[in-house]
């Protein structure tokens, strides 16, 4: 049995212009987990052939450009750093609020006393916390002394007690309580003013958006409706993909 009903697709949509698209393969679970929950619900929408490429993320841009990916969920800080290295997208809709945390070591409260503190980061950007500080009046690149080195592993230095505070999204978060690594000084999901902006966008390329507006809106609906269903019912969900994925069903992996 399926995970969704099929919608009812509205007549004066019209038909698909395309039922093919291709999704950029996260391997990020908040924002991979929306476009591979939504793939009944896209085939329940006319789609017939649909792909995860899967290319690194600092190659999203040109992948973009080359038209080797339609729709991608990605923090909005990359989109924005996209398009202003001239990549062809078009956002669409905000999928989720935020889900990076900030951990900092016992006895320190505040991002103001980070300055002169080291901050780790595994994956993804530094603007956000970038962004953070800014806020807050300090520089972040004179005033943090940033640990991104992967070799170096900064989640574990972090739990380990060696450096003193790790912006993390899941699952790190989940791995650092587990580990019970001192205590959250600010989460995205419900402190403000982060609280109110989409951690995670909808975006599509330019030239397919344009071309195809009623398979554009059709793939919104289907990744829009399976980011609730992953809110709602996050175990159902997980059950399913890890179902199709067991019985070889499921996730395209093509790289351009």
């Amino acid at each position: 049995m399926g995970l969704f009903r099929a919608p009812r697709v509205l007549a004066e949509e019209g038909p698909l212009e395309t039922t093919s698209v291709r999704l950029f393969r996260s391997s990020l679970i908040c924002s991979a987990a929306p476009q591979y929950a939504a793939e009944e619900l896209l085939r329940a929408e006319g789609f017939k052939e649909i792909a995860y490429i899967g290319v690194p993320r600092s190659e999203m841009p040109q992948a973009f450009a080359d038209g080797a990916v339609d729709f991608s969920v990605t923090f909005a800080v990359n989109h924005i750093q996209a398009i202003d290295h001239g990549a062809p997208i078009t956002i669409l809709a905000g999928v989720h609020a935020g889900c990076y945390e900030l951990f900092a070591r016992e006895g320190l409260g505040g991002i103001t006393e980070l300055k002169g503190k080291q901050v780790g980061l595994q994956n993804g950007s530094p603007a956000l916390l970038k962004l953070m500080a800014a806020q807050v009046g300090l520089d972040p690149e004179k005033d943090f002394q940033w640990v991104v080195d992967p070799k170096v592993k900064p989640l574990d230095l972090f739990a380990e007690g060696n450096i003193d505070a790790f912006l993390g999204f899941p699952p790190e978060p989940q791995e650092l309580r587990a580990r019970h690594a001192s205590h959250v000084i600010l989460d995205t999901t419900v402190d403000r003013p982060w609280s109110q902006y989409f951690c995670c966008m909808l975006a599509g390329n330019r030239e397919y958006v344009q071309r195809h507006p009623v398979a554009t809106r059709r793939v919104m609906r289907a990744i829009l409706k399976a980011t609730d269903l992953c809110a709602n019912e996050p175990a159902r969900v997980a059950q399913n993909i890890v179902g199709r994925a067991s019985q070889g069903n499921t996730i395209t992996s093509v790289r351009p």
